[in-house]
């Protein structure tokens, strides 16, 4: 459902107070002149600016830049007759929360120049209310240089981060589906195959019960393997559909290269963090085909494994002081490695192998960790 633009922004903590003190100031100010003309003047344009101001934020498009030069308007034309230079600072806010790069440069460029220029002619004529208020007034002129930037990339960083939820989503409808297809063919190859056979020799053995008792007693031995066999490989099956954390593949590992007479070194600073189980499964999948290499190809006596989680990427590099690799090794068919660079290229990860005085061998895969904000102006 389309969402409705909202009338006014939301705020939280102390910034409605702000807003309402704001709100109220101007008519200090105007109540400041002794003519009955300028007040009613001020207190007309200080209405029209709060009407104009609600109408900016639910604008899009062209209205955008009407509504913001009348509000620079208003504000130009307080500062001169009241020394009200405040209002700046609600456009500030305004021209932060406009999506369009270019009218947010426009309007940004023409505000500072307008606050400028109306700021230095107050100063010039040296009037009292306005020299008084001189520290307030270079911290507004600060707002609104620095306030409209710091808020429009805050919601650039809020949309992209929107954006890359909805694709990590996406992925994860992809993943869910590849999954199922290889469910699919796993269990076509393993049980399709295997109950058809059964189903044969069932078939067999039945017509053979009283003509060859004893042929029948084998085919039913071979259907009852049969299907000790395919039980078996389901439940292997099973077990490599079940996710596994590092920390428990790495349990694993100490015990096989404790078995191996092989010195483990782990190098780990700080736990994994926001990594999604089918993630860890796929860097555990392939950090225990590289333990195996290890083990059974490597002859070494000690193997480094290091894990690093940076902003953008896990690495995790294996390590051993072994025979290396020989240059004729065919990596794209060899030792697993194959395996290793599918399942990180599926999510966008790399595979580096160095063979000198050892092997090793460096896994990187994105640290892609999205967190939702809501934006708002167009």
């Amino acid at each position: 459902m389309k969402k409705k633009p909202a009338m006014f922004q939301r705020f939280q903590g102390i910034s409605p107070y702000i807003w309402t003190v704001f709100s109220i100031l101007p008519f200090y100010f105007i109540f400041q002149s002794s003519s009955t003309i300028e007040i009613v003047v001020g207190i007309i344009l200080t209405g029209i600016f709060f009407i104009a101001y609600r109408f900016a934020f639910i604008s899009k498009r062209w209205p955008v830049y009407v509504w913001t030069l009348i509000l620079i308007s208003i504000s130009m034309t307080m500062t001169v007759l009241f020394d009200f230079v405040y209002f700046a600072f609600y456009i500030a806010y305004y021209n932060g929360n406009i999506k369009n790069r270019i009218a947010f440069i426009t309007l940004y460029v023409i505000h500072l120049v307008a606050t400028t220029i109306a700021i230095n002619y107050n100063f010039v004529m040296q009037k009292s209310l306005f020299i008084e208020q001189i520290p307030f007034v270079l911290i507004i002129w600060i707002s609104v240089i620095l306030l409209p930037f710091n808020l429009y990339n805050k919601k650039k960083q809020g949309q992209l981060e929107e954006q890359l939820e909805d694709a990590n989503k996406r992925i994860a409808e992809l993943v869910k589906q590849e999954e199922r297809q290889r469910i699919a063919r796993d269990l076509h190859d393993t049980l399709g195959q295997k109950l058809s056979l059964i189903g044969l020799k069932t078939d067999l053995a039945r017509r053979l019960i009283h003509k060859d008792p004893e042929q029948a007693r084998n085919e039913l031995k071979d259907v009852q393997q049969t299907a000790r066999t395919a039980l078996n490989e389901v439940r292997k099956m099973v077990s490599s559909m079940r996710g596994i954390r590092l920390k428990d593949e790495m349990n694993h590992i100490r015990q096989l290269l404790d078995a191996a007479e092989i010195e483990l070194v782990f190098e780990q600073e700080v736990p994994l963090t926001n990594v999604s189980l089918f993630l860890e499964n796929i860097l555990s999948m392939c950090l225990k085909e590289a333990v195996t290499n290890v083990v059974k190809h490597s002859k070494a006596t000690k193997c480094l494994i290091r894990v690093e989680q940076k902003m953008n990427e896990i690495s995790i590099e294996i390590s051993d002081n072994g025979i290396g690799l020989k240059e004729d090794t065919d990596i794209g068919k060899g030792n697993g490695i194959l395996g290793m660079m599918e399942r990180l290229e599926f999510v966008n990860g790399s595979l580096d192998i160095c063979s000198s005085g050892g092997t090793s061998i460096k896994m990187r895969v994105p640290n892609a960790v999205s967190r939702m904000e809501g934006s708002r102006v167009d």
